[in-house]
């Protein structure tokens, strides 16, 4: 099949995102509280190798349902924000969000590699697993450099990394061949369709347009090399979890096959322990010694020249 155009790619991310937006929250676990705001701000530290101090303006791209950029204004580490992001239906959801937080957001529907805004207009442009939506990397990475203030600060968290992708591939097989059995133990049905749940078909349109929106994986060079010819600065890369991800993605696909109102709360304090417990064995351990390429995400902290 030809491969889709900038346009096409855009059009079909657009719409998945504006399908998703509804219950992506509660999908992915996204929480706008003291866990969340901990989880984000350890991210932000963790790209940048240092505690983040406080950013005057900053920009999300990809803001999605304001995830990153909501929590750090909640935790004080950016005092003004602006989200944009290329779906309406999450940006209403990222609107609506920061009403009921009291939370000062300005959105703005935009395209990555068109960003409505003046140069040196942010002293931090960040995203969370967004790069590789978006078809057109050297336009976008172009823009966030245009937008940033001299010595300012890009941040991307959570992009997927080439050879980590491939290995989460692992478990999430091993726990689809468990998940009869799982459910079993668990005492729980297998999951209706999603069309059949809504009778719409919106939620099969959803899942059929989710394997369309994923266009890249980067290994540490690329990423890193977008950044360069930008003419950005300081440029690091770094891995971010393996055993926690490895560990995620089985109790997720397990989770997912089943009723969720069925799946016990033991199990859920398991997972949820789990998980954390794993995130710490990354980081004290893990992280500090393998390679960056091999986790399941990407970090990139880069900065503007300073004049």
């Amino acid at each position: 099949m030809p491969a889709a155009t900038a346009d096409e790619i855009r059009d079909v991310n657009a719409r998945y995102h504006d399908l998703a937006a509804g219950d992506y929250d509660s999908k992915w676990s996204i929480k706008f509280d003291s866990e969340g705001r901990e989880l984000v701000v350890d991210k932000l530290s963790r790209a940048l190798g240092r505690p983040p101090g406080t950013f005057e303006r900053a920009l999300e791209v990809g803001a999605g349902t304001g995830y990153f950029l909501l929590n750090l204004l909640g935790a004080g580490v950016v005092r003004e924000g602006v989200a944009t992001d290329i779906s309406q239906g999450m940006l209403d959801g990222l609107s609506a969000s920061a009403d009921r937080l009291d939370l000062p957001v300005e959105c703005v529907r935009s395209d990555a590699a068109e960003l409505p805004f003046p140069p040196s207009s942010f002293n931090l442009v960040v995203g969370h697993a967004v790069l590789h939506h978006l078809p057109d990397l050297e336009a976008a990475f172009s823009e966030f450099r245009r937008v940033l203030r001299p010595g300012g600060v890009l941040v991307f968290c959570g992009e997927p990394s080439r050879y980590g992708d491939r290995l989460a591939g692992v478990p999430k097989r091993a726990a689809v061949a468990a998940a009869p059995a799982w459910r079993r133990l668990m005492g729980a049905s297998k999951r209706r369709a999603a069309h059949a749940a809504n009778g719409d078909g919106a939620s099969n349109l959803e899942h059929e347009l989710e394997w369309l929106v994923d266009v890249h994986s980067f290994t540490p060079r690329q990423l890193a090399g977008l950044a360069r010819c930008a003419g950005l600065e300081q440029v690091t890369v770094r891995g971010e979890e393996l055993a926690a991800g490895w560990f995620g993605w089985v109790s997720r696909t397990l989770e997912g096959s089943a009723e969720p109102d069925q799946v016990p709360k033991a199990w859920r304090w398991y997972a949820y322990g789990g998980y954390h417990a794993l995130r710490a064995v990354d980081r004290v351990l893990l992280e500090r010694y393998l390679p960056a390429g091999i986790f399941y995400n990407l970090l990139l902290s880069a900065r503007a020249p300073a004049g």
